[in-house]
């Protein structure tokens, strides 16, 4: 399984990003799916857990300021942020949650104040 993401940038504090991830194979209906990201010098860590059919979970990391939607039949799913904040700086990346498959390359968000 190869999971590409893509949509990372450079944005002001305040401003919004809308990343994308995609699967080469149908894992979306067999995984829940989770965002993550690794700032410089921290952990992976997990943004948000999307099951495979109940609710969204998001922890506490960017909640309120995060929305994920996922198309399963497109094996994709996006993760809106917003209110951006120099601390969001990091490598985001999608993934199974209890399955990992290899990670991908990540798409980079930077965020300048």
């Amino acid at each position: 399984v190869q999971l590409v993401e893509y949509g990372g940038g450079s944005v002001q504090a305040g401003g919004s990003l809308r990343l994308s991830c995609v699967a080469s194979q149908n894992i979306f209906s067999r995984n829940a799916m989770g965002w993550y990201r690794q700032a410089p010098g921290n952990q992976r860590e997990l943004l948000a857990t999307v099951p495979r059919g109940s609710e969204i979970h998001y922890t506490d990391a960017m909640k309120g300021r995060i929305t994920v939607s996922k198309d399963t039949a497109k094996n994709s799913m996006v993760l809106q942020m917003r209110s951006l904040e120099p601390e969001d700086t990091a490598v985001y990346y999608c993934n199974a949650v209890l399955l990992i498959y290899s990670w991908g390359q990540g798409t980079q968000v930077i965020v300048s104040s």
